[in-house]
């Protein structure tokens, strides 16, 4: 029997193999499709709002928040009162429950939904009514600022100065805001724990009251940039409502004459894009503030705090004018100045700023330490001159014994002019000194050891502030410490 020269079952073998593989392939690729399809069905029905929307429902809440009249009007003024008492108090629990009383966020969605919908009319009473609403507030805060003025260092309370300098995180916090209130406007069943979470998130009120009183103290500035601060929160609120609402398909309004209804939606369209050309334009001006900013605090940080042979005393930057200021006591040495010059080349954003070195050779540390030293040297001097007078002193002491009792006559007349003394050089030592009382009394905290305490009673002038009369009364305290020569000394305020 001849043999078969050709082995065809290892071919069919391979054949048969590959086809094993590419239907594995193929279920593999219907598997990973399904399995994207069921991801996207699951995004899709978790972040689907729409089957939820209310249309007629959010309409109708929204056009009955625009009125301001009557209670409503009452309800503003309260809430800007509290927010300016929080304000002046620096205490952020009273600033946020002014937050939740305020209805100004009714005419602000107004806008939105009236440019959405092309509605004209709902347009003009939403702009009325909060312009309106902006004039009362910034009146009530100017007055209330007028008669009740800040009486701390303005650079101490933050609730203040955090409303006058917006950056690119208030843009986002006003966008994402007004996306969560719109959102839950149209939710069938408005959910009110996200409608105060946005008025506390968006903080409407601080920035008018801020303006107020920048009003009442003629300070320019802070009025600036608070408007600055609300303008961005409401263009931004009723930026995201006109978003929201489009998404949401919410139907236009319809007008029976053909041309009215195309000349109203072209005029809604146009107040929609001059709506959002200074949103972008605003967003765009922070954001490249913002960068600035982070670029110039970094460049401080990096360059100058982490040197510890600087003594920056201030520092400036001018965005406008692209430069940097910086002011250090002591000298700056070429090499130095050339070195920060090329250091800022280095930090983006910054890198063509010009760099304005300011220095006072008068107050170099190398000098202070000189001078520290040399002091050090000079009381270690003295203290040995003390100590020789000290044994003087004692063999005076000694020599004195048989003197004590003719002197007990003359010590009321030696504590009157003692008294007389210490309040003279009192006052030279601080001219703000109106009124010097001196007295002993005895205590005990044991009840078993007398002590003698030196009681103080000072009164400054009415001119100085709390903080600067704590200063000058630590101060008195420890030249008496040292003019007493005892350490229990009580000052007591008139």
């Amino acid at each position: 029997m001849e043999e078969n020269k050709f082995n065809f079952s290892e071919s069919e073998e391979a054949h048969d193999k590959a086809k094993l593989v590419e239907e594995k392939k193929e279920n593999v690729r219907k598997d990973a499709k399904g399995l994207f399809e069921s991801i996207s069905d699951f995004l899709s029905e978790l972040l689907d709002f729409r089957h939820d929307t209310d249309r007629d429902a959010t309409i109708a809440a929204i056009k009955a928040d625009i009125p301001f009249k009557g209670a409503t009007a009452w309800i503003l003024i309260c809430s800007i009162f509290v927010a300016s008492v929080g304000l002046n108090a620096n205490s952020t629990a009273v600033v946020i429950g002014a937050m939740l009383i305020s209805p100004l966020m009714g005419p602000i969605l107004g806008v939105g939904l009236s440019i959405a919908v092309n509605d004209i009319e709902t347009l003009k009473r939403s702009l009325i009514n909060l312009a309106t609403m902006i004039v009362l507030s910034l009146l009530t805060a100017f007055l209330f600022f007028y008669f009740f003025p800040v009486t701390n260092d303005i650079y101490d309370l933050h609730e203040l100065l955090g409303r006058t300098q917006p950056d690119v995180r208030d843009v986002l916090i006003a966008f994402f805001g007004g996306l969560a209130l719109i959102i839950a406007r149209t939710k069938k069943g408005t959910i009110a724990s996200v409608i105060f979470g946005v008025a506390i998130a968006t903080a409407l009120m601080p920035p008018l009251c801020t303006a107020g009183y920048g009003l009442a103290q003629g300070n320019w500035v802070f009025f600036r940039g608070a408007m600055y601060l609300f303008i961005i929160n409401t263009i931004f609120i009723a930026f995201a409502t006109f978003l929201v609402l489009k998404i949401l398909r919410f139907p236009m309004l319809r007008y029976a004459n053909s041309k009215r209804r195309r000349f109203i939606s072209r005029i809604a369209y146009l107040i929609a894009l001059l709506v959002m050309i200074p949103a972008v334009f605003t967003f765009l001006n922070v954001l490249k503030n913002s960068r600035y900013e982070m670029a110039y605090k970094s460049f401080l940080k990096n360059e100058i705090e982490a040197n510890q042979s600087l003594w920056l005393q201030r520092e400036n930057m001018d965005v406008d004018n692209q430069t940097i200021s910086l002011y250090f006591n002591g000298d700056i040495s070429e090499a130095t100045l050339n070195d920060l010059e090329n250091e800022l080349k280095g930090y983006n954003k910054i890198d063509n700023f010009d760099l304005n070195i300011i220095s006072n050779s008068n107050k170099s540390s190398d000098r202070i330490l000189e001078l520290y030293d040399k002091a050090t040297i000079d009381i270690e001097q003295k203290d040995y001159v003390i100590e020789g007078l000290q044994n003087q002193l004692d063999s005076l002491r000694r020599t004195t014994t048989g003197l004590t009792q003719e002197l007990a006559t003359y010590k009321s007349d030696a504590q009157l002019k003692a008294y007389s003394d210490l309040s003279k050089d009192a006052k030279i030592r601080f001219k703000d000194l109106q009124y010097f009382g001196f007295a002993e009394m005895l205590q005990s905290s044991d009840f078993i050891k007398v002590d003698t305490v030196k009681v103080i009673s000072v009164k400054w002038n009415s001119a100085l502030s709390d903080s600067l009369q704590t200063i000058q009364e630590k101060d008195l305290n420890t030249w008496l410490i040292q003019k007493l020569g005892s350490d229990k000394v009580l000052i007591l305020r008139q």
